[in-house]
């Protein structure tokens, strides 16, 4: 008489280090959004846009670092979802950051765009983790804690 409905939507409980995590990729990238938009306001905003569009190599960074947000941010609800492979990629795209930021700031590519203030590699390694500790603390939850490994096995 009475049918039981399979809930596609319903899962387990998400430990609370990765839904922690999840929620603080998504909300450290909008902040920096916001904030990169009250820092350079409107007409500032349009010069980095124009800036970015003048030679093809520019092009690329600026798209590459779009696709790059889009890409954590789907790594963030995959990684609400279970997903194994969201806490992976999200991992990559911290290091490809990292490397990037590091040798934009020592010289290599377009250091006007992206690049981090020091004047010896100690001062921008030292800037780099700070700017990047919660990225880290993130991966910390996602990777470290038991309850957290045992949740992406379980998918």
């Amino acid at each position: 008489m009475i049918k039981k409905k399979n809930c596609l939507h319903a899962r387990l409980n998400i430990p609370t280090f990765v839904l922690i995590a999840a929620i603080g990729i998504i909300t450290t990238r909008c902040l920096d959004l916001v904030l990169l938009c009250n820092m350079l306001g409107v007409s500032g905003l349009t010069e980095f846009l124009y800036l970015s569009m003048q030679t093809w190599a520019l092009r690329l960074i600026f798209f590459s670092s779009l696709v790059m947000l889009v890409v954590e941010f789907y790594c963030a609800v995959s990684i609400i979802k279970g997903y194994n492979w969201g806490r992976w990629v999200f991992l990559g795209t911290q290091v490809i950051a990292v490397g990037y930021l590091w040798g934009a700031s020592l010289g290599f590519g377009y250091p006007e765009l992206f690049s981090i203030a020091g004047e010896t590699q100690q001062e921008i390694l030292r800037s780099l983790v700070i700017q990047k500790t919660p990225d880290l603390l993130v991966l910390f939850l996602l990777f470290v804690p038991s309850r957290a490994r045992l949740f992406f096995r379980r998918q």
